[in-house]
C-alpha cells in the first residue's frame, strides 16, 4: 500500500501520515523521497499486513494525493494508480526524465590518455556534455583485456574537467569500485560526475545492487540481464531502490539468442514502451551492444544508427553507444565503435527522429488511430 503526497509536501504531512499508519498493527510505514528535475515527491510504503488497512482515512489526510494498493513486485520503480508521469531526477546539471535526450558516446574501454581525450574533445567540439567511460570491464574470457581500472580515473576526470563533460557513465563490479572512483573524484576536485552502471553480466549480482542502492552519490544505469526475462531485470532495479537510490535509468541492451545473428544480440527495443508503462525510469537503449558491428548498409546509415532509430521512435529518452579515435586500435569491442567523424552525424540523426516522436505525442497519432482502427472494426 501507497500513500502519495502532493509535490513538496511539509514535513508535518508525513508525520501525521506516520502517525495514522501506527495505529494498524503489523504494519511498518517507510517514507521514500523522490528529488525530481522540476520538484520533490513523497511517498510512504505501508509494508506488511495492509489488506485489511482501509483507504479512506488516508485519503482523507489533508496533502495525500493518492493512496494505492499494490500488487506489483516492484513498488518503488512501478507506476501505481494510473500515474503518468515520470518524474525524473537531476545530477550534476544534467536533467534525465522523458522530456529529453542524453547522448552518452564514448569509449567502451578506457586504453589510453590519447584516446579519452580526443573522445571528450570531440564530444565538446557537439555541445555534448555526456560520455561513457569502461575502466572496469567483465569479460567472457579470462586472457581478455579487463580495463585499465583505478589508474585510468585521475586522466579520464582530468580530461572531462577540461572540455566540460559533466556525466560519465561507467560501469562497476565490485563495491571497492565505488570507492576507487569516489576517491579519484575528489583529487580531481569533483570535477565531473559519474553516473554507475551495472552490466549486464552483474543483473543479479544482489549483494552489488544493494550496495549501489545504499550509496546516494551516484545516480544508476542499470543494463537488462542479457538471459533473463524482463521482469527479472526490473525486481532487479528494485533491489537498487530499495536499498534507498532511487535515481535510476534502465538500459535496454540485447538479449542472447541465436536468433539475432548476425547481430550480436537480439534488438529489444521494443521494449521501450513496455518499461515506461511498468515503471517511472527514463529508458536508455545501447545499440552498440546489441548490434555488435558498425558496418553501414546501402542507404549510408549504419545498422547502429537505425537501432537507436528504433529506440528514439519508441519514447527512449537516453543513448549509451561506443565510440573510438582508431577502432581497429581498440583493445575492447572495437568492430562495433563508431568513428568520432561520425558524432555530428549521429547527433544530427538521433535530433530528427526525436522530433519526430515528440510530434507523433503531440498529434497524439496512436491514440487517435487506435480509435479509428476501431471504428473501422464495428
Amino acid at each position: 500500500m501507497i500513500v502519495m503526497l502532493e509535490p513538496d509536501s511539509p514535513e508535518s504531512v508525513v508525520n501525521a501520515v506516520l502517525q495514522l499508519a501506527s495505529q494498524y498493527e503489523g504494519v511498518t510505514p517507510r517514507a521514500h523521497v523522490v528529488q525530481g528535475a522540476e520538484s520533490t515527491i513523497t511517498e510512504l510504503y505501508l509494508l506488511g499486513s495492509t489488506a485489511q488497512v482501509p483507504l479512506e482515512p488516508f485519503q482523507q489526510l489533508p496533502g495525500v494525493r493518492q493512496v494505492v494498493r499494490v500488487s506489483q513486485k516492484y513498488r518503488i520503480i512501478g507506476r501505481h494508480g494510473g500515474q503518468r508521469t515520470t518524474a525524473g531526477f537531476e545530477y550534476n546539471g544534467v536533467t534525465f526524465d522523458d522530456r529529453s535526450v542524453n547522448l552518452f558516446a564514448g569509449l567502451c574501454a578506457v586504453d589510453s590518455p590519447e584516446s579519452v581525450d580526443a573522445m571528450m574533445a570531440a564530444l565538446a567540439g557537439c555541445g555534448i556534455t555526456t560520455t561513457r567511460m569502461g575502466a572496469y570491464k567483465p569479460r567472457t574470457n579470462p586472457y581478455e583485456f579487463q580495463g585499465l581500472g583505478a589508474k585510468c580515473l585521475p586522466y579520464v576526470f582530468e580530461s572531462a574537467g577540461k572540455h566540460g563533460i559533466k556525466v560519465i557513465a561507467m560501469e562497476v563490479t565490485h563495491p571497492r569500485h565505488i570507492d576507487e572512483i569516489n576517491d579519484a573524484l575528489k583529487k580531481a576536485g569533483n570535477s565531473t560526475g559519474v553516473m554507475l552502471q551495472v552490466g549486464t553480466r552483474n543483473a543479479q549480482n544482489f549483494e552489488l545492487l544493494k550496495v549501489i542502492g545504499q550509496q546516494r552519490t551516484f545516480p544508476v544505469l542499470f543494463k537488462r540481464g542479457m538471459g533473463i526475462t524482463l521482469e527479472e531485470s526490473l525486481n532487479a532495479c528494485e533491489y537498487v531502490a530499495s536499498e534507498g537510490n532511487p535515481k535510476i535509468v534502465f538500459c535496454l541492451r540485447g538479449v542472447k539468442t541465436h536468433l539475432g545473428d548476425p547481430h550480436r544480440n537480439m534488438v529489444d527495443f521494443a521494449h521501450v514502451p513496455v518499461v515506461r508503462r511498468l515503471t517511472r525510469m527514463p529508458v536508455c537503449v545501447d545499440p552498440s551492444h546489441a548490434i555488435g558491428r558498425a558496418e553501414a548498409p546501402p542507404d549510408g546509415l549504419p545498422d547502429i544508427f537505425h537501432a537507436i532509430g528504433q529506440g528514439l521512435i519508441a519514447g527512449a529518452s537516453m543513448v549509451l553507444v561506443d565510440f573510438h579515435p582508431t577502432p581497429e586500435k581498440a583493445l575492447c569491442d572495437g568492430p562495433q565503435a563508431l568513428r568520432l567523424e561520425q558524432l555530428g552525424a549521429l547527433q544530427r540523426y538521433t535530433n530528427i527522429v526525436r522530433a519526430a516522436y515528440t510530434e507523433a505525442v503531440r498529434n497524439g497519432d496512436g491514440t487517435q488511430a487506435g480509435a479509428k482502427a476501431a471504428a473501422v472494426s464495428r
